[in-house]
């Protein structure tokens, strides 16, 4: 027997979205840390830069691999339990941090506790609520989720940042964890795993008529709903690899697993990272320099649900294509930007860059969802993969370069040459690309 709706002023899905970007801001905290604390580590420690980038490289590795399987997970045991286990878990991770006295330490907390914890709660949390609690306007909700976690960047950063001057970085990374723990009452009353759960349906769905076509004047613009069918539980691991396998055999699937491996690294892995650190080469104090990063999460934000709104009206694949070339000029003028203080370019600077930071991600979504249907939300999560796999290797990378150089520059020219590759490589994914042959997945 199908769902039976439930006349309400507010649909609930729009209070799973609000608590699932509650969550996302949450565990943001740490997205934030690392820029910040890289210096006072260094200076109490003696670490060096490719040491310490070793560890966000470790965290961006898991946070990427991480998340497919979180969404095979998040089918298998439900989005609540998934979520409040890793909100603990970077909670966990940002705590024990303060006991940190080797650089191996560093390498357990920042890398492996909280790399889990992010990655079960990464941009493939947002495609998985989209996609199971709204039959419309999905664009706009991926773009106001992914919005949570530069939201978080925007609420945590400056406060970290003072925090790590006076009276010290122990103190921010106690602060990062009293984020994502504060959360977790919110999902384990609010957060439910899907319509079914409360006897409703998805927002803009249309039950089904007696014939199987969906009801209603309005039914083109919906999706129907057909009657939910008990399937058998899932391994999570076997789920998420036969996706793969499955996924591995379009060409769009490579493609997008190639952009978004650029996105990351021009994103987490370089100005993430490395901003802090290279606005601090250039005389730049790190409080001002956190302060433009929050401003970068600020307009974030403003991009991340623009780009959801036009990925409804136009196509993504061209979308894709501009927002990577842009964001490949501004890293080519970043170098001769940088200064002791806070030019106009700058804030111009800025702000472009904070609209097109993740403005990828809601065309991203929507190209895994038309192509991959129900495996959608776990095909997102290997492509999410590839981009914290670009973000690692850049965040190393641009730290070994600036060892061996004592500048960042060439890792900004680089970057900028990527993204114009990106750009290309979206322009051609093909509008037609054909669905694969779904086969059966072992229960």
């Amino acid at each position: 027997m199908s769902p039976v709706p439930v006349r309400r002023r507010i649909h609930p899905a729009w209070t799973v979205a609000a608590v699932a970007f509650l969550a996302l801001v949450g565990a943001a905290g740490f997205r934030a840390a690392p820029g910040v604390l890289m210096i006072p580590l260094q200076n109490e420690f003696g670490w060096s830069t490719t040491v310490l980038s070793a560890a966000v490289s470790i965290n961006l590795v898991l946070f990427g691999l991480t998340a497919p399987f979180a969404a095979a997970l998040m089918e298998r045991f439900g989005v609540r339990a998934v979520t409040a286990a890793a909100l603990m878990l970077i909670g966990a991770g940002s705590a024990l941090t303060v006991l940190v006295n080797q650089s191996w330490q560093i390498l357990l907390t920042w890398g492996l506790l909280i790399g889990l914890g992010t990655g079960s709660m990464a941009l493939v949390f947002a495609a998985t609520i989209a996609n199971t609690w709204f039959a419309k306007s999905r664009g706009l909700v991926i773009g106001i989720l992914t919005a949570g976690s530069a939201a978080g960047q925007l609420v945590f950063l400056p406060a970290i940042a003072l925090l790590a001057q006076d009276p010290g970085w122990r103190q921010a990374s106690l602060l990062i964890a009293a984020g994502a723990l504060a959360v977790v009452p919110l999902v384990l009353k609010f957060l439910k795993n899907s319509p079914a759960e409360i006897g409703v349906l998805p927002y803009g769905a249309t039950p089904p008529a007696a014939d199987g076509t969906a009801a209603g004047p309005d039914s083109a613009a919906s999706e129907s709903v057909a009657p939910e069918v008990a399937e058998p539980r899932r391994n999570a691991a076997v789920r998420a690899l036969q996706v793969l396998k499955r996924a591995s055999k379009v060409r769009t699937f490579w493609a997008l697993v190639a952009g978004f491996a650029i996105c990351g690294a021009t994103t987490n892995g370089l100005i993430g990272t490395h901003f802090i650190p290279s606005a601090h080469d250039h005389g730049m104090p790190e409080t001002t320099a956190a302060g433009l990063l929050a401003v970068v999460g600020l307009f974030d934000i403003v991009g991340t649900i623009a780009s959801g709104w036009l990925t409804d009206r136009f196509n993504p694949r061209i979308l894709l294509a501009v927002y990577y070339q842009f964001r490949g000029i501004g890293l080519l003028v970043l170098p001769l930007l940088l200064s002791a203080t806070v030019q106009p370019s700058m804030i111009v600077f800025v702000v472009i860059y904070g609209l097109d930071w993740v403005a990828t991600v809601p065309p991203t979504a929507a190209i895994c969802r038309q192509v991959f249907g129900a495996d959608g939300s776990v095909v997102f999560g290997w492509v999410f993969a590839a981009h914290q796999l670009g973000a690692a290797a850049a965040a190393l990378a641009a730290g070994a370069v600036r060892d061996a150089t004592g500048q960042y520059t060439y890792a900004w020219f680089a970057a900028a040459a990527m993204c114009t590759i990106a750009a290309v490589i979206s322009a051609s994914i093909r509008k037609d690309a054909r669905k694969p042959q779904a086969v059966p997945v072992p229960a």
